[in-house]
């Protein structure tokens, strides 16, 4: 897996500026429409590292419709939870450079309705690869509620098949520029 994470992160980083502003955009429309996000109160995004889609002008229209955000949080021995996150909340960088709220209150994936996912590469059945530390797994392993989990990634990010673990999280919808993956089908 290591190579093939390399290739896409690769993959991802190359697309042009342009390319990456319209495939974004779509990419943000998309999830707005989505049934899941309308009906969601409080939403998981995650900050943009590393050429993934940058999902900032959907968390201002979120803010607009009195949605609650929340940010992932890396803690200790690789516990990830989200604390809320506003447009006027101090971010600090964590240890791989990604901005986190700071001083805020966390919750688990227990308390939200909607979690927004980066990843590295998807197939068809909705599974994903990760940047390899496990964090998002670890964090949807709780089984007793789960939030709706949508993948926002640019199609390019598209594979045949991932190998699967027993702890990998399947999500439930992945979000292109070119349409919904849901597990199995295309929307």
């Amino acid at each position: 897996m290591p190579a093939l994470r390399r290739e896409m992160r690769l993959r991802r980083r190359a697309l042009s500026g342009s390319r990456r502003t319209l495939a974004t955009r779509a990419i943000i429309a998309r999830i707005r429409r989505l049934p899941a996000f309308h009906a969601a109160r409080r939403i998981a995004l995650f900050w943009p590292a590393d050429g993934e889609p940058d999902l900032r002008a959907l968390a201002a229209h979120a803010w607009g419709r009195g949605k609650r955000l929340y940010l992932p949080v890396v803690g200790h021995a690789g516990a990830m939870r989200f604390a809320p996150w506003s447009s006027q909340g101090r971010l600090r960088r964590n240890s791989f450079g990604i901005p986190e709220p700071v001083g805020r209150r966390k919750v688990g994936v227990a308390g939200l309705d909607l979690v927004i996912i980066p990843l590295v590469a998807f197939d068809a059945h909705c599974n994903r690869l990760g940047m390899g530390g496990g964090y998002y797994d670890r964090a949807l392993q709780r089984r007793w509620r789960r939030p709706v989990l949508i993948g926002a990634a640019f199609a390019l990010q598209q594979v045949g098949t991932l190998p699967q673990q027993p702890w990998d999280v399947p999500l439930h919808l992945v979000v292109t520029e070119r349409g919904l993956h849901k597990r199995g089908t295309r929307a």
